[in-house]
């Protein structure tokens, strides 16, 4: 998002006189009810505009090779989307999300990974033909797309959001390369909007967030949900997950959201290491899942069969898979693991406490190649 700011759009941007015929529709006590809600609203978002600032800086690129030392052809991946993909509000290339995925595939893989950002903030799903456009002069083998925040504060359409998505993601299919999106944020989790925009910007980016998964899982991508993923944290302790401008996640905070997308890239790029879902209890048709999705947060829905078939009676068969961050103890759909008898209170407890939710004994942090202290690989 730009700089995840709340803009007047949010509010200026609804259908005002579908709003004013609506309420000249009711009775005068509640007319006069929705005349005060709606100057409410606006009042909020302004108060908004104020407090959030302005992107100042573009963020570190993080464009290069990671992983030189590992032998083989490099493998090349884009990073497309708005501000959150591109890392604002990290200083370092290094923390920024491109250069988390691009550090852990290659670490995984240990093979060399070409980053290429061509994010850009303040994007809307409307500039990702530009960025696709870009990213194919690359001949990309893996693609993250993180994208929908300014489609909600620009109160742009959702169904032409998500089908621009789906166009992206299909467009680079089409050249083979495989695609993760991680969809709509909750704009509702930012602090300065206070309740009931609260509420409207939740349901709205959940609204987009549900039908950008059917849009990018019918053009054969997978999607994982951001949500609130960084919610409760962020409430928990702000100081050190937001980052210097006190809006956009801090350099754990990003590490934090690439450790949920880690083990889907990692999935489409053939080192799937994941415990096996049970069954059926984590397969549903397309439009069930992408609801169920929005509503945990990190959760990935990806096209699968039923009895060798991909479509059912609902259309497009989906499959649901959880994924833990860090501190938390991983979860399916339909099985939930026994939590930890403690609660991290720190990076080096948290790190310590999800080891076992992560594949192969890693922390989280681990799992997407971020250390504090360490540089690119």
């Amino acid at each position: 998002m730009s700089s995840w700011r709340v803009s007047l759009e949010l509010v200026e941007g609804i259908n005002w006189g579908r709003a004013g015929r609506a309420a000249g529709a009711v009775a005068g006590g509640v007319a006069g009810a929705t005349g005060l809600f709606l100057a409410l609203l606006l009042h909020q978002a302004r108060d908004a505009r104020r407090i959030i600032p302005m992107a100042e800086a573009p963020p570190p690129r993080g464009d290069g090779l990671y992983g030189p030392k590992f032998p083989g052809k490099p493998l090349n991946m884009v990073v497309l989307g708005d501000s959150t993909a591109a890392g604002y509000g990290v200083h370092r290339p290094r923390e920024t999300p491109g250069a988390l995925l691009a550090t852990g595939v290659s670490r995984r893989l240990r093979r060399p990974v070409r980053l290429h950002r061509l994010a850009v903030v303040g994007a809307m799903s409307a500039g990702l033909p530009y960025q696709v456009d870009a990213a194919l002069e690359y001949a990309p083998e893996i693609a993250v797309i993180l994208i929908g925040g300014n489609d909600v504060t620009h109160w742009s359409g959702f169904g032409a959001a998500a089908k621009q998505a789906g166009d992206a993601v299909r467009r680079l299919r089409a050249t083979g390369c495989k695609v993760v999106v991680g969809t709509c944020p909750d704009i509702g989790a930012i602090q300065p909007i206070k309740r009931p925009l609260r509420w409207l910007a939740r349901h709205w980016s959940r609204q987009l967030a549900a039908i950008q998964t059917v849009a990018v899982v019918e053009a054969g991508g997978s999607t994982v949900s951001i949500g609130d993923l960084l919610g409760r944290q962020f409430e928990a302790d702000p100081l050190r997950m937001f980052g210097s401008d006190h809006f956009h996640p801090s350099a754990e905070g990003y590490a934090r959201a690439a450790a949920v997308i880690m083990p889907t890239l990692m999935a489409m790029l053939g080192e799937d290491d994941r415990v096996t879902p049970s069954g059926a209890d984590t397969v549903r048709s397309l439009e069930e899942a992408a609801q169920e999705a929005v509503r945990a947060a990190g959760t990935e829905v990806s096209p699968t069969e039923v009895n060798g078939r991909a479509r059912g009676p609902a259309g497009l068969w989906a499959e649901l898979r959880r994924h833990p961050w860090f501190g938390e103890p991983r979860s399916w759909f339909g099985h939930r693991a026994a939590a930890s008898p403690t609660t991290a209170t720190s990076p080096a407890a948290a790190a310590s406490s999800s080891e076992e939710a992560v594949p192969s004994g890693r922390s989280s942090a681990t799992a997407v190649g971020w250390t504090p202290e360490g540089g690119e690989t």
